[in-house]
């Protein structure tokens, strides 16, 4: 037990900025406290003593903030920072060296007992202020929630999850948005990154359209050059487009 805490001591001054000394690291952090009580509560509910386990877990909620269900299994160098409002689930489990934030909740969606009702963190795992992830899905080693999202699907190993209800970010296609907003002038992230807004969601899908459409036109051109059709003389003309007035409907 007290290996495990000196890991979780040094895990905390690893990854804050904020701990000054292993001391302060101590006294001062209830995600540290809540991850002892966590394994009384853990090591009673084993043993089938599920009233000392609930009460154990009950007086560790009043003392940090922390919900953390006796039947929950955490792994090693396991970080809750600040913590309050934290929620972790019966049946969820995380893997070793996750950090988890304030007010996130590992929560079921399912109401028969017995059952895998909450999540499954892999190892290395992040999740964001405020996240909330629904169900008995595994979220993979490596994968990072963002703040506020609700995530309620398997996410990859190595991805990102953003938004309500969460959508994993494609980094190649977020790319190409990119690069095509910027040839036409107009750069839509600069006020909707990563969000929810239907405006949001629309200015992608005419992206997509775009990078799509290019390159349907650079496959019809380079299908004409190879018959022999000459395309030099075929001046490119400018489309009507206008980035300055799609900025200011945006703003």
């Amino acid at each position: 037990m007290f290996s495990r805490l000196r890991e979780d001591l040094a895990s905390v001054r690893e990854r804050d900025p904020a701990a000054r000394s292993t001391f302060e690291v101590l006294t001062c952090y209830p995600g540290v406290h809540a991850l002892m009580f966590h394994r009384l509560a853990h090591g009673a509910w084993r043993r089938q003593w599920f009233w000392l386990g609930r009460f154990i877990s009950h007086v560790s909620r009043f003392f940090t903030g922390i919900e953390i269900h006796p039947g929950a299994v955490i792994g090693r160098r396991v970080f809750i920072d600040h913590g309050m409002g934290v929620v972790i689930g019966e049946t969820a489990e995380i893997g070793d060296d996750c950090t988890i934030y304030q007010a996130v909740t590992l929560g079921g969606t399912s109401l028969y007992r017995g059952t895998k009702r909450h999540p499954t963190l892999g190892k290395g795992v992040v999740v964001g202020a405020g996240a909330k992830v629904l169900g008995g899905f595994t979220v993979g080693d490596g994968a990072k929630i963002g703040s506020n999202a609700v995530v309620v699907k398997p996410v990859p190993a190595g991805a990102t999850a953003v938004g309500n209800p969460a959508r994993i970010i494609d980094a190649e296609r977020d790319a190409e948005r990119e690069q095509k907003a910027e040839q036409m002038g107009f750069s839509a992230y600069g006020v909707t990154r990563d969000m929810d807004d239907p405006v949001s969601k629309a200015l992608h899908g005419l992206l997509d359209h775009a990078v799509d459409t290019d390159r349907r036109l650079q496959a019809i051109v380079a299908r004409l050059e190879a018959s022999g059709v000459r395309l030099e003389d075929a001046a490119a003309s400018a489309d009507d487009f206008d980035a300055n007035r799609l900025s200011r409907m945006v703003d």
